[in-house]
């Protein structure tokens, strides 16, 4: 029987991840010891193998069939709009995608007028202006702290993950518009939901009874 293999996002929420997998049976001692220097850690038991990625390559190894199953943030999967199945929200890391700026800024958004929009996130913040608001905007691409950017003049507005909301506060910046809810979703390649079908749903049915269990508690 062949291995059914897991891209995580690096970070909280593989470490999340794992914790859910382990409630139901699935454990990886492996990936606990933090001198170990292996990329691809296994359980023999349910012929699993479970690698940590980068999350913005997450979705990729899965479309290619490089990773079966992958968990990752639903702002990943929007950004790089690869062909798979979305079959579970797994309701951790949940926070926002908004549009975000001084209050003045506001009306420029109300009026439609041509704005420039900062972001980490260009895919999601053209299909948001484009195709939802209809309003011609210039979107420019950053990598660092997009607060930044409306601050020294770089941009009206930007666009970008909301939690708390505080570092915004903190820097003068509002929310001004929700553009969708986040969470970490679990994706699967098309070719392994056909053959890997049995397989497959018996992860998605342990991890959705147990955040079943969770919410009941």
């Amino acid at each position: 029987m062949r291995y059914i293999t897991i891209a995580l996002a690096k970070g909280r929420l593989a470490k999340q991840t794992m914790e859910l997998f382990e409630s139901f049976g699935i454990s990886c001692e492996e990936m606990k010891d933090p001198g170990s220097r292996k990329l691809i850690f296994t359980n023999e038991e349910w012929r699993l193998k479970f690698f940590l990625s980068k999350a913005s390559d997450v979705p990729t190894f899965v479309e290619y069939g490089a990773a079966d199953i992958g968990i990752v943030g639903k702002d990943t999967l929007l950004e790089e709009g690869r062909k798979l199945y979305e079959v579970l929200d797994l309701e951790l890391g949940k926070c926002r995608m908004c549009v975000a700026g001084p209050a003045l800024a506001k009306k420029l958004l109300e009026h439609g007028d041509l704005i420039r929009v900062a972001t980490k996130y260009p895919a999601i913040a053209k299909d948001y202006f484009y195709n939802k608001k209809h309003q011609t905007v210039e979107i420019i691409k950053l990598n660092g702290s997009v607060e930044l950017a409306p601050i020294v003049g770089l941009s009206e507005v930007i666009v970008d993950i909301v939690e708390t909301g505080s570092t915004l506060r903190e820097n003068g910046l509002d929310v001004l518009e929700e553009i969708c809810p986040l969470s970490a979703r679990v994706v699967v390649n098309q070719v392994s939901m056909k053959m890997e079908q049995e397989r497959v749903n018996k992860l998605i049915s342990g991890l959705q009874s147990e955040l079943q269990k969770r919410k009941q508690n």
